[in-house]
């Protein structure tokens, strides 16, 4: 690979950026979707988040900066994501399926009030569509991360945050942008707190 080419990929990484950058309404979404963590912490309640592959990776990054910290030392926020127990995992997929891993979580543990972001870079990965369904029928608010296809997700959350491509590397770049945009809110919002 060849520098030109690395200057490729970059730049289709600064040009999904811009496209979420320019889109009002999805600002908007991202905003809100910020305030309903900000509201659950503040009213007691959790953060969960769940994803496969890269996206389980996110959701635990997400998930380490609020229960950890981002920018400041300050109190830890009830923040986890789901598939971190392997054990439970691999019992859960092998007694009942893999598309069950998720649910059952939520519905062992979730609460009304709760928030359960679901990551999926493709829209229709069925453990995260199950586990968003069992969240609405727990009370908890439901937000949707993926790419351009979102049909699958809508009808399962409160927001749906889609990124305009429909390359999984991109996608995946602009989910933590966002992620971290939230944890900057919440610490902000929360703590009083400005970014360095």
């Amino acid at each position: 690979m060849n520098t030109e080419q690395i200057a490729d990929i970059i730049q289709q990484s600064i040009t999904v950026k811009e496209a979420i950058l320019q889109n009002a309404g999805l600002l908007q979404t991202i905003q809100q979707a910020g305030y309903a963590m900000i509201n659950a912490f503040k009213n007691k309640h959790r953060v969960w988040l769940c994803g496969n592959g890269g996206s389980a990776a996110d959701a635990q990054h997400i998930a380490a900066e609020l229960s950890g910290r981002f920018y400041h030392d300050r109190p830890p926020l009830p923040a986890e994501a789901l598939h971190v127990n392997t054990s439970y995992l691999t019992a859960v997929a092998n007694d009942y399926g893999y598309e069950q891993v998720f649910a059952r979580m939520v519905q062992g543990f979730a609460q009304q009030g709760d928030v359960l972001i679901g990551i999926s870079t493709s829209g229709k990965s069925a453990n995260i569509l199950k586990a968003l369904r069992q969240a609405q029928q727990t009370g908890v608010y439901t937000i949707g991360l993926c790419g351009n296809h979102v049909t699958q997700l809508e009808p399962c959350c409160n927001l749906v945050i889609a990124v305009p491509s429909g390359n999984t590397p991109r996608i995946q770049e602009a989910h933590i942008l966002i992620g971290h945009i939230w944890c900057e809110m919440v610490e902000r919002e929360l703590f009083s707190l400005i970014a360095r």
